[in-house]
């Protein structure tokens, strides 16, 4: 009797053991919009049934997280967020190859993933831009910007809103392409003279044109995506490219290093890098331009063809070093200049 009921007890172990092998669980951290993240891990856990455990942070957020808890991760994968940040984190070894086909990709998105040696890969591009609120502006009698440099006019004091780089891979990649427009010293004037007119530093880059179409702010900067999808909803949103010349953002994903659940991370990636996950952006309002060369591209979707673009230089901005004292410059010189 006692070795009937040990081997009883060793049966159940040993489906309690197959049984848990089988539950996948994954942990993600989202720095796209919320309907976006949410879409994105319903589908994945319908496609795989595999429990996603997911959590929206900004860039910034995120990369301070997976600094701290490096050696013990509580993430398993980060999708998301500009390029910049997912560089660095794998520069500092951070995030791991994932091993995953980008054999479907454009050219952008499989430079990052050369790059970064395969730590990140992109998802997405979406270009850098302007917004005004149309109504605000005609209310006031107070003439749109059309350049980087016009924004810097004390017709628009108050007007303009934008996010803190520090938080926001939005603002980060605004404060980079203004450097590589301009030069560095010529920017830095430049991003003093327009911060004499912003009216807030938001911690989300998304944040400042969602205040625009509310007539809360009469100016934002963000990525033009972001400001189409308002504009479709209705708001009296109009977008800008600056005349000198924009840059972008390659959104990325990367698999967390020393994570305890790499197959599943590994099929969140070849998911998030696939056709079918990267077509069902529209129907939640996102309009960037998908990386997998089969996927839908939204008509909304900005056409990179028509807009000025710089040679944006993610190894030299995407670098800690680079990142680390543009910031610093940027809280000395630039975070109060409004005051």
């Amino acid at each position: 009797m006692k070795k009937r009921k040990m081997l009883g007890a060793a049966l159940v172990a040993t489906l309690f053991a197959a049984n848990g092998a089988m539950a996948e669980e994954l942990s993600i951290v989202c720095s796209n919009e919320q309907d976006w993240c949410d879409l994105m891990t319903s589908a994945f856990t319908e496609k795989t049934g595999i429990d996603v455990s997911m959590v929206r942070k900004s860039t910034g957020e995120t990369l301070a997280q997976v600094r701290a808890e490096a050696g013990n991760p509580k993430i398993d994968v980060w999708w998301g967020g500009t390029g910049d940040p997912h560089l660095i984190a794998a520069s500092e070894g951070l995030t791991q190859p994932s091993g995953v086909d980008t054999s479907e990709l454009l050219g952008w998105a499989q430079k990052m993933a050369d790059i970064s040696g395969g730590r990140t890969i992109g998802i997405h591009l979406g270009v850098l831009g302007v917004a005004y609120n149309d109504e605000v502006l005609k209310e006031k009698g107070i003439t749109p910007p059309a350049c980087w440099k016009d924004l810097a006019d004390p017709m628009y004091k108050g007007e303009i809103q934008v996010a803190n780089p520090n938080s926001s891979g939005t603002a980060y990649t605004e404060l980079a392409t203004l450097v590589q427009v301009f030069g560095e010293d010529e920017a830095f004037k430049l991003l003093r003279e327009i911060g004499k007119n912003v009216n807030q530093y938001t911690k989300s880059g998304s944040a400042p044109s969602k205040a625009a179409a509310r007539g809360e702010t009469g100016i934002s900067i963000g990525f033009q995506h972001d400001m189409v999808k308002l504009a479709k909803k209705g708001f009296p949103l109009k977008i800008v490219s600056p005349c000198e010349g924009t840059g972008y953002e390659v959104g990325g994903v990367s698999i967390i290093s020393g994570t305890k659940n790499l197959d599943a991370a590994k099929k969140f990636v070849e998911f998030a890098l696939s056709a079918e996950a990267q077509s069902l952006g529209p129907q939640v309002g996102v309009y960037n331009v998908p990386s997998n060369k089969n996927a839908t591209l939204p008509p909304e979707a900005p056409d990179p063809s028509t807009i000025k673009l710089i040679d944006y230089d993610f190894a030299t901005y995407g670098s800690t070093e680079t990142r680390e004292r543009l910031l610093k410059r940027w809280d000395e010189e630039v975070k109060d200049a409004g005051n």
